[in-house]
């Protein structure tokens, strides 16, 4: 019996029809142009212009396997082991947090305010290493260090700085108890700020897969990471340097006074594209 023949079309339509009951219209056509990208090593472009091309059993397997794992609420970018991420790739495991774009316009804020910047910059909590690399990638006469207190992202953050050829220096280290004596002209951070209040609100995906360490904190201490990391600013942060975290929506001003209560200038929540408080700076006024 002679094999069946596949072709993109062909695919399409099967990815369509199999995650039509578990993701919007855009969310669908956004997965498959990822999928067919990362599977047959064709772009959008081509799929259009090509949608008789054959596909392989083997890759009609692997595609099918995608799905399936999509399906149990696997986030795609677990399954296919990597990312995008401000033009850069990045490796991923459980072990990290998967970027998002929010977290770009973190990157982006600090590129666009410090272009000719040639000094030290430290991301704590680095996980990924998303945006040491990113950072490092566009800012190239900065030296860019990464903290992180799970060696198995530090691992991934290393990997991910040689596939983007960047230098980075990534280090293990615990941001309330840290051991890192250098001074920073910038200090960049996401740390954990969902509150567990808020554990509802979030996709069963990234509750049963992202790392919860690097998600949550207790409704009673929600800034905790916050005020560890502007304790180690006091001797960290050269006067005149910048800090940039990105924050909480909903905790924008408690997260501002306490910059403001530690003597910072220039103190600016910043909204998102979908106009959340979302990324907050100031300048070390010692």
């Amino acid at each position: 019996m002679t094999a069946k023949i596949y072709t993109i079309r062909d695919i399409k339509t099967f990815l369509s029809d199999e995650l039509a009951n578990i993701m919007s219209p855009e969310e669908v056509q956004a997965t498959i142009n990822i999928i067919l990208k990362d599977t047959l090593g064709i772009t959008t472009l081509e799929a259009i212009a090509f949608p008789e091309k054959p596909v392989g059993a083997s890759k009609k397997e692997r595609i099918a396997g995608i799905c399936g794992e999509l399906k149990s609420g696997r986030p795609l970018q677990y399954i296919l082991g990597e990312t995008e991420f401000f033009n850069c790739r990045f490796k991923v495991n459980t072990d990290t947090l998967i970027p998002r774009p929010e977290t770009e316009e973190v990157v982006n804020l600090i590129i666009s305010e410090n272009r000719d910047f040639s000094g030290k910059i430290i991301d704590v909590g680095t996980g990924s290493g998303c945006i040491a690399i990113a950072l490092a990638v566009n800012m190239p006469m900065a030296k860019v260090t990464g903290t992180d207190i799970s060696r198995g992202a530090l691992e991934i953050a290393g990997l991910n700085a040689k596939m983007n050829n960047v230098a980075v220096d990534f280090m293990l280290d615990d941001i309330f108890n840290s051991s890192i004596d250098e001074q920073f002209g910038i200090i960049v951070s996401n740390p954990p700020y969902v509150r567990e209040s808020e554990r509802h609100l979030m996709a069963d995906n990234v509750i049963k897969f992202e790392p919860h360490t690097a998600l949550f904190v207790t409704d009673e201490e929600p800034l905790i990471f916050y005020k560890a990391i502007i304790e180690f600013s006091a001797n960290s942060l050269l006067p005149g340097g910048k800090i940039y975290f990105e924050i909480n929506e909903e905790l924008g001003e408690a997260t501002a006074k306490l910059l403001h209560d530690t003597g910072y200038a220039n103190v600016r929540i910043i909204k998102d594209i979908n106009n959340k408080d979302r990324i907050l700076t100031g300048e070390n006024n010692g």
